[in-house]
């Protein structure tokens, strides 16, 4: 009788492949021994933290080695191996290699950032590391909850680390808008989740679109339909797309420079990743309503961005990096091209690489613009585009730096890896019919080329003499020795621009990828 009543309890035990699960795992658990350690080390061995992180940050990239032997999965149903709700496929492997690399380069940007603006060092890193699992976790989700818990974990430490600048008013101004309007569409989307269980009686992508194929009652097919559409709002929130992006330069600008460049690259993968998912594994059924939606989404997004880029005044305070908020924006555009045309496309998987690889070269080029903006905004504190003026005479290795990462963004020589991620995702718009979407998208590269190169152009040109130091004019003597740019700085900005180089060398590797099917 014992063994008998045993069974079924026996059959409810899942088993866990703690290899696959591990790059979420191990950023997790460094956040834990930060969180502890803090706790316990004294003031002046804080900076330890933030060498503990970016070795775990590193160990949880590596452990992605293992798992290229081919697909994996876990957390699956008893019964049913094929549904899974942790899959680490190559788009997974991917992406997480991608908000991984970006979280390390973010470490190496905040280690002196950290000291210099008397930031909370043990809750910074513990935030940054949580966030950076809860990004990990998201794309080898492949049900609508742990999508959903996914976001959630990645966003929420988002919030504290945007408003962690205790006492500054735009830090906690960026803080209150950017998690006001997060919860809503966080609310929204959990409303569309719970429409969608409703209607097809399932969370796992897989069963979800399955049922969504044939939905027995009218009334069922326009509550999914409903679902549907509130789902997707909150990833286009994350994604920062059209008419959900307002949050994006207040944000940034109030935002630490490290945390204003981890948003720019890990909150738009998270964004893309989950909408990816949701579209191309859940909602197939549905690619006649969510392909012109997006589309329509795609182009408001590229033109708004690119446009509002090109008004801002190279005077104002914090000029640069409203610029690079709005050029996000823009580059969102870009980026949800491929998507849209997936919904187009009898084989929709072959579409997603193109903006898998227009993502991965955006987040080098990206991270590399902010960590020379970080390193101008330690003599400069305004940051404005004219305080780049004569950078080439006092720091030509980082203007010739930022104009690469620029030039990448802009799609032009020498930044080969930039022109040919938009040939990528411009054939997926020409391959699916969306002709009006290639051109809208040509319009807003030549629109974006104006602004990118007249920061460039503003880099190598000679410092005028109203904008060198008073004591320097007054007493006619050279210009002071310059100051010591941190290890941790100079290692983000070679990596990136050894990336960029990288890339630009084999550009073929591009396409290759492109072509191919993540999913």
């Amino acid at each position: 009788m014992i063994p008998m009543a045993a069974s079924p309890v026996a059959s409810l035990v899942q088993s866990v492949d703690w290899i696959a699960i591990a790059p979420p795992t191990i950023a997790a658990a460094v956040a834990l021994v930060v969180l502890v350690a803090d706790l316990f080390l004294p003031g002046a061995k804080k900076p330890l933290l933030g060498w503990i992180a970016a070795g775990g940050l590193a160990l949880a990239v590596l452990s992605l080695l293992p798992l290229l032997d081919g697909d994996r999965s876990t957390f699956c149903l008893t019964g049913h191996p094929s549904v899974c709700s942790y899959v680490a496929d190559p788009f997974t492997l991917v992406i997480q290699f991608l908000v991984l690399a970006a979280a390390l380069l973010t470490a190496l940007l905040s280690v002196d950032t950290i000291k210099e603006h008397d930031l909370p060092t043990g809750e910074y890193w513990f935030l940054l590391l949580s966030s950076a699992a809860g990004a990990a976790l998201l794309p080898a989700s492949r049900d609508l909850a742990t999508l959903v818990i996914a976001l959630e974990v990645a966003s929420l430490p988002a919030f504290a680390l945007v408003g962690l600048r205790r006492g500054d008013r735009l830090s906690s101004e960026a803080a209150l808008k950017f998690f006001l309007s997060s919860v809503a569409a966080t609310a929204v989307m959990l409303l569309g989740v719970s429409f969608l269980y409703a209607a097809t009686g399932s969370l796992h992508l897989s069963r979800v679109a399955q049922t969504l194929t044939d939905l027995p009652d009218p009334r069922l097919a326009t509550l999914a339909s409903a679902g549907v559409a509130l789902t997707l709002v909150g990833f286009a929130f994350k994604t920062a797309a059209v008419p959900f992006h307002f949050w994006v330069p207040d944000t940034y600008v109030g935002a630490p420079l490290p945390i204003a460049a981890y948003l720019s690259v890990v909150g738009k993968a998270v964004g893309f990743s989950g909408l990816i998912l949701v579209t191309v594994r859940g909602f197939p059924t549905y690619a006649d309503v969510w392909g012109p939606a997006l589309a329509v989404i795609a182009a408001l997004t590229m033109t708004v961005g690119n446009v509002a880029a090109l008004r801002q005044n190279p005077d104002r305070a914090h000029s640069a990096v409203r610029l690079l908020a709005w050029s996000s924006v823009g580059q969102a555009g870009y980026l949800l091209v491929p998507i849209a045309a997936a919904g187009y496309l009898d084989d929709p998987a072959r579409a997603i690489g193109a903006t898998v690889a227009y993502a991965l070269m955006y987040a080098a080029v990206n991270l590399g613009a902010f960590g020379v903006v970080a390193l101008v905004a330690r003599t400069r504190a305004a940051n404005r585009v004219t305080d780049y003026r004569g950078l080439y005479g006092r720091r030509p290795l980082a203007a010739f730096a930022l104009g690469f990462f620029l030039l990448n963004l802009a799609g032009l020589p020498p930044g080969i890896i930039g022109l040919f991620a938009k040939v990528t995702v411009f054939s997926a718009a020409v391959d699916a019919g969306l002709g009006w979407l290639a051109v809208v998208m040509a319009v807003n590269v030549v629109i974006a080329l104006y602004y990118y190169l007249q920061w460039t152009a503003v880099l190598f040109r000679a410092e005028a003499p109203e904008e060198r130091p008073a004591e320097r004019l007054a007493t006619g003597t050279a210009a002071p020795a310059r100051a010591r740019v941190p290890a941790a700085l100079t290692t983000a900005i070679t990596v990136a621009a050894v990336l960029g180089v990288a890339l630009s060398g084999a550009p073929q590797a591009v396409l290759r990828f492109a072509s191919g099917a993540l999913l």
